[in-house]
């Protein structure tokens, strides 16, 4: 996978975070085969080159909330300003300005029925210019969240990638109930995700034990898990793609699970709409997504129809940064 930033080592640390983001420096060095002060440095180096950062997420359907996908259509005077607000909200997850510039993909992470409406129901249709609102909730995730993108560039050998990668948390029963202090550590970490025991500790309030046990906590159940944010040009992507999926009812489940095997796919999920299956992916140009749609798209079995869009300007990945 050729990139004009990264080399081997910065692909394996790349990786290597995706697969435990607080993993310890000497930790990730002696599965490297390399020094502490040599991973150090690379990871200080790639906040750099490629704007690395690794930030504490929280899994909504863990706690029984909702994840929704909304598209509005705009006009164009109005778009970046719209989508700047928009990612500046933390109830958002992705926001992004697809081709034509009339078009924003605003993921939503609302915390209860309230927040939801007050934004699709009241703020958004009401927004001057915002010509209308297509919600659509996100129904059952094949790829994307605690597994992201980066598990599938085999940068590591196996024996690595397992010497590095979690226990997978076990099915909940019921969702999991979170305090003031559960809340205000996730903050944190959804800032820095490797800020240390001790600067939490501080920050809290909490003596140390207590704040390890419940980052613990929130782990194990899979309430938080820990995502790599970065510019996908390094990685030699420079086209991110949106593919709309009608399929037949009967195929849902089978094109969910190999949409989640292309290693082009970031994030795969079944949603409610016209087309019940959502994908974002990652191209090297606008001849690789043809063949995609043509190679792997056309062989799948139930597919009915594809609407496909080009993001002009990811405005949020995982967190707001302004001028990226």
């Amino acid at each position: 996978m050729p990139s004009p930033t990264l080399d081997s080592l910065g692909l394996k640390l790349l990786q290597a975070l995706q697969l435990d983001g607080r993993a310890p420096f000497n930790r990730i060095a002696a599965v490297l085969d390399v020094s502490d002060q040599t991973v150090a440095r690379r990871y200080r180096r790639l906040t750099t080159t490629v704007n690395l950062r690794v930030l504490g997420m929280t899994d909504g359907t863990r706690l029984g909330r909702q994840n929704w996908l909304a598209r509005l259509h705009c006009s164009p005077d109005v778009a970046e300003r719209l989508a700047d607000a928009l990612a500046k909200r933390p109830d958002t997850l992705y926001v992004a300005l697809m081709s034509g510039g009339t078009e924003i993909i605003c993921g939503m992470k609302p915390r209860n029925t309230r927040e939801r409406d007050e934004l699709l129901l009241e703020r958004l249709p009401r927004t001057p210019h915002v010509g209308s609102v297509m919600a659509h909730c996100l129904l059952h995730r094949f790829y994307g969240g605690p597994l992201g993108w980066l598990t599938k560039i085999e940068a590591l050998d196996p024996g690595q990638q397992e010497a590095l990668r979690l226990p997978t948390p076990a099915p909940l029963e019921a969702p999991v109930p979170l305090d003031a202090a559960d809340d205000e550590l996730l903050a944190l970490l959804g800032r820095d995700g490797r800020t240390t025991l001790s600067v939490l500790q501080t920050a809290t309030g909490q003596p140390e034990s207590a704040v390890k046990r419940r980052l613990d906590r929130l782990r194990s159940t899979g309430v938080l898990y820990f995502g790599v944010q970065y510019d996908h040009a390094t990685m030699g992507h420079d086209v991110q793609a949106m593919l709309w999926l009608t399929v037949a009812p009967h195929a849902t489940a089978a094109v969910g699970r190999a949409l989640a095997d292309h290693p082009e796919v970031q994030f795969a999920s079944a949603t409610t709409g016209l087309a019940n299956l959502v994908a974002f992916g990652l191209f090297r140009s606008p001849e690789h997504v043809y063949a995609y749609l043509n190679d792997k798209i056309g062989i799948l079995d139930g597919i009915r129809s594809v609407e496909t869009a080009f993001i002009l300007r990811q405005v949020k990945q995982l967190m707001y940064a302004p001028g990226r």
